[in-house]
């Protein structure tokens, strides 16, 4: 099991964060679709309140089982609220406010590991799949926070693994079809960058807007974490 180094400076409950964490040697995690999709649910099962039980159990219940799992787990406060995320082929970046003590670590160590060990069963390897200690960089205010969520959904296209801005509102591994509105997401939380803009079509335009000069955003260069 992967144990998260110490963090020197602490995360503040009710603070918002960019988080960002690689693949060791930058290899590929995320190479078929069945991949992104267990990433997906991975991340969305280590959101519940009282997580005692591993993911990879949790696939095995029958359905009566899960569904008595999800009640219980309705109940309880979160211990993130994840407002944005993009899954890239080495890497991943998450928008989360810490909701509890101690919330963004448990879960990014919750997630990285459920996801390593389905990886490498999968690949037949072993050992750490990502870098140990994430990356996390709080927002301060309102404008950096609008930033940072275009910058992470923006993140396909201008890293050029999609080509177009057509391509980029259809891609399934971020939140962005989620705030177009094309589909519902019981993984993000919406009431914080939602109240932003007027409309997902505003949302839209500024994406449209910033996309070829997503890489030469001076103003937020120092939350931009590095890809």
């Amino acid at each position: 099991m992967l144990l998260m180094p110490y963090r020197k400076t602490p995360l503040i409950v009710g603070e918002i964060y960019h988080v960002f964490n690689r693949s060791v040697a930058k290899q590929p995690i995320f190479t078929h679709q069945r991949d992104y999709q267990r990433a997906l649910d991975t991340l969305e099962f280590y959101t519940y309140p009282q997580v005692n039980l591993r993911f990879s159990y949790y696939q095995r219940l029958d359905q009566s089982a899960k569904q008595k799992f999800l009640k219980q787990q309705k109940s309880g406060v979160k211990p993130i609220a994840m407002l944005a995320f993009c899954l890239m082929p080495n890497h991943a970046h998450f928008l989360i406010q810490e909701k509890q003590d101690g919330g963004i670590s448990s879960f990014m160590r919750k997630f990285q590991n459920s996801y390593a060990r389905y990886f490498n069963v999968k690949r037949n390897r072993t050992g750490a799949l990502f870098q140990s200690m994430f990356k996390a960089v709080r927002v301060e205010n309102e404008s950096q926070l609008i930033h940072v969520c275009r910058y992470i959904h923006l993140n396909p296209y201008s890293s050029s693994i999609i080509s177009t801005l057509e391509e980029l509102e259809a891609y399934s591994w971020s939140s962005l079809p989620t705030y177009l509105g094309y589909s519902k997401s019981t993984l993000i939380d919406t009431s914080i960058i939602n109240p932003l803009f007027s409309s997902a079509q505003e949302l839209k335009e500024t994406l449209v807007n910033h996309a070829d000069c997503q890489r030469s955003l001076d103003q937020i260069k120092h939350l931009l974490l590095d890809d």
